[in-house]
């Protein structure tokens, strides 16, 4: 148990677990004075090198005053920071508060700190040091220090590349034989590219070692056939798992080496060698006794399928919460529990640890799905219109999380960003973890290759076993921040898979102009109403008739293909009956020549009821290998070069979502063309590639963040912290919020207070007139359309008598709290809010006050820091924008003030985390300049940890 020392509480939110640069994973805590064993202990294991780099000489042990020094803490001035394994330590380090000359200080007045670290020698190359830097930096600016100092000696160059490394900005020195080092703590843009860098390859291989394993063990194997645990063994088994494979039961009897044929044991322990992988498929209450085993038997990640945790109620919530702190201790990671199981076609892995009786056809598509009810769903429908319904449907892996205790979606993006093997990324989410994390990640891997997302329990709660944070934005509004962050956002699992297919093996549109030709009239003007539906720009379909010869659809795709003013083609079959009718695998050929020529625009085909037709187009859309098919990687569709797929698969997959005869071999350079069963489906997964091409494009330039001399960012932070020192959380009188946004640029049109009419006139001589008159009571603020404002009074007895008129109509002036405002000038009233949410992060959003944005919901969004392109774009995505840009002959108003203003609201909240609300209502945006008329700011402390902040796992 956790003690404090000296002067402070234990801090218990320093408390974290990370992973490590080889996949493994750590946990960091303060040191107590519990921990002198263990580090006297930890000390002894260290080399007598990195004893005499730590100490500058020869210190073989630890006095007992040393102990005593490195393991009582004030938690302030003096920090030490320990990383473990298990129950011991395999690193620390400490800092101490220093002032002038370097000497020992106390107090906020000295913000510098002397730092140093020792890792223990076998832990040494794993990224241990550079975590604990993050974390005592963060520590460190907590407790107001800013600056750390470190002396090295030249011979340790492992630490001095740490220091160097991180990204903080610098400044070395060399003295009497010593490297001294001074960085400032405040994190720059080089650091957190280095952190996240840093974050992105140890997650990617904590996944790695999950899906590539060298030695599985399935643990749970029942001695009779049938069972969770004898499932998953049969098919690693039967999927040609390259590596070797385990059965273990602890009830075998005693002499039994084999089960169905795989080396049998009774305990993980009993296994001679080393076990990357163990599968664990044992009753819950079992499962303790198992990790134990594994991680005494070192281990490195768990598949757990078995059910009764968190999706069980509080008590298997509890047994969760202790599942995953087991396995960190022992530095592993897990998927799971209630996991379906997880999938690698790759030829050197060839791992089926699922309950899928089939091993998919290896290919280019990442599946990841927190559901095993629909990851089994997306699994068969990939299987069955394997065939060539929609294309390329071969899976790279397969992940499914269960109740995501641990590995989450956000570690398989790490993972497929950087794997070879994966062109296309489909997700099935149920919640989102973190998803300022999850937004991070996707906008980097959408840049890179294309992400599909349907996110199920859309309407309401997540599943009892996913740990969930709360959200108070619409789904929508959620929806249109993935969207931003380059996500394809579908609706359906249908959907996911008619886009994820289409993305495998095309290249990107260049815009939205399509092409439609075919052998039907009524088809090509379904697709082209589809088209206009989905905002895409068709031109009028060509029909050819359904007389039309193979050799009439080559020249006519040929000329769609190589016209200029289309950027895809939709080519769109129905049957033909009768003497000399096109025969469907010449069709086919003679599409996919056509297409082969030039392949720089994506080609879909739309068909009825051809399952001949769809078996033939399979030809070239399996990416399973052929027996003496060339081997070697797929380059990347999105090059806009069409590429040569692997061959399809012997065994044979329905064409469609309702089976048909298996497909033959395809002829050798084909190339593949999707289809599709309607055309209002192949239509929607084009529009989707449409918005894509045009994110990726929008994104190699997004735009920068202004800097505004006049902003006084320090002023503001002091105005907040003294604020902040009156209460948790507040919202800000009339007289600060205007006193905060002014710090940023953002003026507030004064209102001043009108409780009598003689206060009323009082305030209309002090503004000058023209005024306004306005109730401000909440049934009444921002309701002009209930008669609670009164404009353009231009003198005193107008003044009056709409005074008289208010409280006349709605109560006395304490029910109606009138304020009087000078006149702004004439144009369109918007609003611009800013919000903290705990689920998307810190998210800008702006529409038209009044109906538009309340009764309508017409609304635009983006995560904050907001770019310059982000501010321009978010005036122009709201469906009332003609409003502001001169709508039936009225006059254009002043949008590059309001998007100025929008900026600089953006940089109050992205600059200062205690913002956690800002709402400017009205913005009078005119034909010269802008109005803000009405204002509200609410603070809160910020948060201990944001994403910004040092690497860490979710708590359990």
């Amino acid at each position: 148990m956790q003690t404090s020392s000296d002067r402070h509480e234990y801090p218990a939110h320093w408390e974290a677990d990370v992973v490590l640069r080889d996949g493994g994973t750590a946990r960091i805590r303060p040191i107590t004075a519990d921990d002198a064993e263990r580090l006297v202990s930890f000390y002894e294991q260290v080399s007598d090198e990195s004893k005499y780099y730590r100490f500058f000489a020869p210190y073989p042990r630890l006095s007992a005053k040393d102990v005593h020094r490195f393991t009582h803490h004030d938690f302030v001035d003096r920090v030490g920071l320990a990383a473990t394994v298990g129950d011991e330590f395999i690193g620390t380090v400490r800092y101490d508060r220093i002032g002038a000359g370097g000497r020992p200080a106390t107090g906020a007045e000295a913000d510098e700190a002397e730092v140093a670290f020792l890792v223990q020698d076998a832990h040494q190359g794993r990224g241990v040091a550079s975590a604990l830097l993050e974390h005592i930096a963060a520590v460190a600016r907590e407790r107001g220090i800013r600056r750390f100092a470190a002396e090295v000696l030249p011979a340790n160059t492992k630490m001095i590349k740490v220091f160097t490394d991180a990204g903080y900005t610098q400044k070395r020195s060399f003295e009497d034989g010593v490297v001294r080092l001074e960085f400032g703590l405040e994190p720059t843009d080089r650091s957190l590219a280095v952190q996240y860098a840093r974050e992105q390859r140890a997650e990617a291989r904590s996944v790695q070692r999950l899906l590539a394993p060298g030695a599985v063990a399935v643990i749970g194997t029942g001695r009779a056939p049938g069972g969770v645990g004898r499932s998953i063994l049969g098919n690693i088994r039967d999927g040609g798992f390259t590596g070797r494979l385990y059965a273990v039961n602890g009830a075998l009897p005693e002499g039994q080496k084999e089960l169905d044929g795989v080396p049998a044991f009774r305990s993980v322990r009993d296994i001679d060698g080393p076990v990357d992988v163990a599968v664990v498929a044992v009753p819950a209450e079992r499962v303790p006794e198992v990790v134990a085993d594994c991680g005494e038997h070192d281990v490195q990640g768990l598949v757990v399928v078995s059910a009764g945790y968190a999706e069980s109620g509080p008590d298997g919530r509890e047994r969760q919460r202790a599942l995953v702190g087991q396995a960190r201790s022992y530095g592993m990671r897990i998927i799971g529990p209630n996991s379906f199981g997880v999938i690698n076609t790759s030829p050197e892995v060839r791992l089926n640890a699922s309950l899928a009786p089939d091993m998919p056809r290896a290919g280019r598509i990442g599946l990841f799905a927190q559901s095993g009810a629909i990851g089994v769903a997306l699994l068969s429908r990939l299987h069955r219109r394997g065939g060539g319904v929609t294309g390329v449907t071969g899976l790279s892996t397969f992940v499914s999380s269960g109740n995501r205790a641990d590995v989450s979606g956000n570690d398989v993006l790490q993972y497929w960003y950087e794997d070879a093997d994966t062109d296309v990324a489909l997700m099935y989410l149920e919640s989102i973890g973190n998803p300022r994390k999850f937004t991070r990640l996707a906008r980097r891997t959408a840049a890179a290759k294309p992400l599909v997302v349907v996110q199920g329990a859309r309407h309401g709660a997540g599943p009892r076993g996913h740990a969930v944070r709360a959200t108070q934005l619409p789904h929508a509004t959620v929806s249109a921040l993935l969207r931003q962050a380059g996500v394809i956002r579908v609706d359906t699992i249908t959907d996911l898979v008619d886009a994820g297919l289409l993305l495998a093996r095309q290249p990107l549109p260049a815009g939205p102009r399509v092409a439609i030709l075919g052998n039907s009239e009524s088809l090509g003007l379904l697709t082209y109403d589809a088209c206009l539906a989905e905002g895409l720009r068709p031109h009028p379909p060509q029909d050819l008739t359904t007389a039309a010869s193979a050799a009439d659809f080559h020249a006519a795709l040929s000329r769609a293909l190589a016209d200029d003013s289309s950027d895809a083609v939709v080519v769109t079959a129905i049957p033909s009956v009768g003497e000399g009718s096109v025969g469907d695998a010449a069709l086919a050929e003679a599409l996919r020549s056509a297409a082969a020529e030039q392949p720089t625009k994506p080609v879909l085909v739309v068909h009825v009821e051809l399952g001949g037709l769809a078996e033939a187009l399979s030809a070239a859309t399996s990416t399973a290998p052929q027996p003496g098919a060339a081997s070697g990687p797929d380059p990347t569709p999105h090059t806009g070069e069409r590429v040569k797929p692997r061959a399809a698969a012997d065994e044979g997959v329905p064409a469609d979502d309702e089976g048909a005869p298996a497909p033959a071999p395809p002829p050798e350079g084909t190339h593949p063309l999707p289809a599709y069963p309607a055309a209002e489906r192949a239509v929607r997964a084009l529009a989707q590639a449409v918005a894509y091409g045009q994110w990726r494009r929008d994104a190699a330039d997004p735009g920068k963040v202004p800097e505004y001399e006049d902003i006084d960012e320090r002023g503001a932070a002091a105005l907040i912290e003294g604020m902040l020192a009156r209460g948790q959380g507040l919202t800000l009188t009339t007289e600060a919020t205007c006193e905060l946004l002014a710090a940023y640029g953002v003026h507030v049109h004064r209102a001043l207070p009108a409780p009598t009419p003689d206060a009323a006139a009082e305030a209309a001589r002090t503004l000058g007139h023209p005024v306004a008159l306005k109730a401000t009571a909440p049934h009444l603020r921002h309701r002009a359309d209930l008669g609670g404002v009164r404009l353009d009074l231009a003198d005193e007895e107008q003044l009056r008598r709409a005074y008289a008129e208010l409280t006349e109509l709605f109560g006395s002036p304490e029910e109606l709290r009138p304020v009087v405002q000078r006149m702004a000038p004439r144009g369109v009233d918007t609003v611009v809010r800013a919000v903290i949410d705990p689920a998307a992060g810190a998210v800008l959003s702006f529409g038209l006050a009044g109906a538009a944005s309340q009764l309508l919901g017409d609304m635009a969004h983006r995560l904050i820091p907001v770019t310059d392109r982000d501010a321009t774009s978010l005036v122009r995505s709201i469906r009332t924008a003609p409003l502001l840009f001169g709508w039936r002959g009225s006059a254009p108003v002043d949008t590059p003030a309001l998007e100025e203003l929008m900026l600089r609201v953006s940089r109050l909240v992205h600059d200062h985390p205690e913002v956690v609300a800002v709402t400017l209502e009205p913005v009078v945006v005119a034909p010269h300049g802008i109005s803000v008329l009405g204002a509200s700011v609410r603070l809160a402390p910020p948060p201990a940890r944001d994403d910004h902040g040092p690497r860490t796992l979710p708590a359990y």
